[in-house]
């Protein structure tokens, strides 16, 4: 599993590791039931402490994400992809009820807007 951690940002190691193994399972790059790995080897191919892993994990398990059971280990969970889509589509509802709001009071047309939102979509 390729996780790069970076020290360029302001984001927690955690939440590198939590965004990439989200980003990974939603690529299909990591299928449901997959295994991944235990919490030592993750923390020690990447050089960082147990403790950061486990809050990850806590986080990707919380989300739906990852099943773990005793005695087992952690497996991609079946329900995942639906939870995560929705948790986005909710965010970039607010984004837009916000760039909406903006629109009508700044007089910028529908047209406008929806020209932006494309322009942003499409790029790479």
């Amino acid at each position: 599993m390729d996780i790069i951690i970076s020290s360029n940002t302001s984001k927690p190691i955690y939440e590198q590791i939590t965004s990439q193994m989200k980003a990974m399972i939603m690529s299909g790059e990591l299928q449901t039931g997959d295994p991944i790995p235990s919490m030592r080897s993750l923390a020690k191919s990447i050089h960082v402490s147990v403790i950061t892993v486990q809050k990850a994990y806590e986080d990707l398990q919380r989300d739906g994400f990852i099943e773990t059971t005793v005695g087992r280990g952690s497996f991609v969970s079946a329900q995942n992809r639906d939870f995560y889509q929705e948790e986005q589509q909710k965010k970039a509802e607010e984004y837009l009820q916000e760039a909406a709001e903006i629109g009508r009071t700044s007089g910028i047309s529908l047209e406008k807007l929806i020209e932006l939102l494309e322009l942003f979509y499409q790029e790479d």
